[in-house]
């Protein structure tokens, strides 16, 4: 990097697409004389005025943009909701421009995360002849995995639409304020907030929101399984390679999948073998950080994102022979006890072997009670616990919003949870992939939903309680238990087989630490409460308490099933 490299700005510059609808772009490139590789970024957040300085000052030309009906770009904004967008389209013709400029050598990268990366895998399965590598970073193969699986996710999802798509149209249409997000934030509160959470029924919602987002967020609404993305069928049309970020603690952790698919399908041998992948203990906004959520993971947790997007681009962009190419493709951080330490992998998941914990009880698997998990079980029994959606089991997490490592011992005084523990380990469990939990359950409601969630739970200090630290979960709606495709309601007193696949994580189970599995029926508003009705219950109003029962015999063997490293201690 050169940092006496002055930056030349070019605001508002109109950038044509082939229908004659114009973006706006700003465009960020060093003040001297050559050409340069180009970056690339799409947004419908607005572009970006600054950021990009380390990027320019290490000898690139970095372009801003606003994609298609937002903010300063002209057109009518279509959201990633629905199967065709033009956004491919927008992004090729985007790159070709960028690829076409006077100051450009040519080679065009592509940068962004979340819905930026979005643009950037939508583009890419065109193709652009000037495309060399993407830096699409944390977004899922599908729609349904943003708000997984196939429901609604209230928390996150009102105050999305609220905050940070609702107020440029606004603005645009010329309807009373807010016309930024810094300005809807402004009005968002705990009032404001509750308020909204306490909304029913869902479908209804969209008629708070401004034309050409409220139409469009009640089509999602009802038909919430909608497969609008279809990425992993997409793989094989993209050739170039991409470097990917992503955290155990985000919600958008399916971005993963992508490096596998890339590696079996991509059209390309480097993009096969040079797709990257590094993930960390971090959630949405906190990527390469070393604190998530109020946890330190220590400094090897921290990371220069840019200054590996950086390393990645000289070598794509300018051919720097800086050895990325010959390192392996994946980098994860297993967490462990107060911190953690880098592995590397071929592949995501890694290899590793399956290791089986089955559930037992006296009967009381509550906390303080006697759920067990052991590798040879138990005696044969049942677990019961009310679920309540009008006292759902609230959800931890940051008040931005977002989940990270919680202390699960904020919800030890509920008794609408179930708790299974092993005895305190002998040795280390390394474990890297998705667990999961498979249930035999049964209800007395003909739809619920099944939460699990896989904790490392510490030994007590100095008679201190033990830490209890959240390591990820999943769940899954009984009605949708074979697909989201398919609703099977349940009939009462029968007992089905649930198999919950959790998030990705890495994480080392220390010795004297147990291994803890929880269930439980909610995690609102993290996710939207099951009314346990066996109605819509985006559309229902009515809120029905239901009793649901864990069951663990020889006949029905529940049990959480691990990925177990072959290398269970730090190098």
């Amino acid at each position: 990097m050169n940092n006496t490299v002055e930056i030349l700005t070019e605001t508002d510059v109109w950038v044509p697409m082939r229908d004659g609808v114009r973006m706006a772009a700003h465009v960020f490139r060093p003040d001297v004389e050559g050409r340069f590789p180009g970056i690339l970024l799409r947004t419908p957040y607005g572009r970006p005025k600054s950021g990009f300085e380390r990027y320019v000052r290490a000898g690139y030309a970095v372009v801003s943009m606003d994609s298609r009906g937002r903010y300063g770009s002209e057109g009518d904004w279509v959201p990633f909701t629905e199967a065709h967008t033009g956004d491919a389209e927008d992004g090729y013709d985007s790159v070709e421009w960028l690829a076409a400029q006077p100051w450009c050598n040519g080679r065009v990268g592509t940068l962004g995360a979340s819905y930026n990366a979005w643009m950037q895998w939508q583009l890419a399965k065109l193709r652009p002849p000037h495309l060399v590598a993407m830096c699409a970073y944390t977004i899922p193969l599908e729609l349904t995995e943003v708000d997984w699986p196939g429901g609604f996710r209230p928390g996150r999802r009102i105050k999305w639409w609220l905050t940070s798509m609702a107020p440029d149209l606004r603005r645009r249409q010329g309807l009373p304020p807010p016309h930024t997000p810094a300005e809807a934030l402004q009005e968002w509160g705990e009032d404001v907030e509750k308020q909204w959470l306490d909304y029913l029924p869902w479908l209804d919602f969209p008629r708070h929101l401004p034309p050409g987002l409220a139409e469009y967020a009640r089509d999602w609404l009802a038909h919430p399984n909608r497969r609008a993305w279809r990425f992993d069928e997409v793989h094989g049309e993209v050739a170039v390679p991409n470097l990917d970020f992503s955290g155990w603690y985000d919600h958008c952790n399916g971005s993963m999948r992508h490096l596998q698919l890339m590696q079996r399908n991509g059209r390309t041998e480097q993009a096969r073998s040079q797709t990257k992948l590094v993930a960390g203990p971090w959630n949405h906004p906190s990527l390469g950080s070393r604190q998530v959520a109020g946890f330190d993971f220590g400094p090897q947790a921290e990371l220069d994102l840019p200054g590996m997007i950086i390393r990645w681009f000289d070598y794509w962009l300018k051919e720097v022979d800086n050895g990325i190419d010959r390192e392996p493709a994946v980098r994860y951080f297993a967490m462990a006890g107060h911190g953690g330490y880098w592995r590397e992998a071929d592949t995501w998941p890694p290899n590793t072997t399956s290791r089986a914990y089955l559930l037992s009880s006296d009967g009381n698997a509550g906390f303080g009670g006697s759920g067990r998990l052991s590798a040879d079980g138990g005696n044969d029994g049942v677990d019961r616990f009310d679920y309540d959606p009008q006292n759902p089991v609230p959800t931890l997490w940051t008040k931005e919003l977002f989940t990270g490592p919680s202390d699960r011992r904020l919800l030890e005084d509920r008794d609408d949870i179930l708790c299974y523990r092993s005895e305190p380990l002998t040795e280390a469990v390394e474990i890297a992939g998705y667990p999961e939990a498979v249930l035999f359950v049964s209800s007395s409601a003909p739809d619920t939903d099944f939460f699990a969630r896989l904790v490392d739970e510490y030994p007590p200090t100095d008679g201190d309680q033990a830490p209890a630290r959240e390591m990820c979960y999943g769940m899954v709606c009984a009605r949708h238990r074979n697909g989201l495709d398919s609703e099977e309601l349940l009939e009462l007193g029968t007992v089905v087989e649930l198999r919950i696949q959790l998030g990705p994580t890495a994480c080392c189970f220390e010795p004297g630490h147990r291994i803890r599995l929880e269930i439980t029926s909610s995690d609102f508003p993290n996710h939207d409460r099951n009314h346990n009705t066996g109605r819509n219950d985006l559309a229902d109003t009515e809120l029905v308490r239901a009793t649901n029962v864990v069951h663990h015999s020889a006949a029905h063997p529940s049990r959480l099933v691990l990925p177990v490293a072959s290398h269970p201690t730090a190098d």
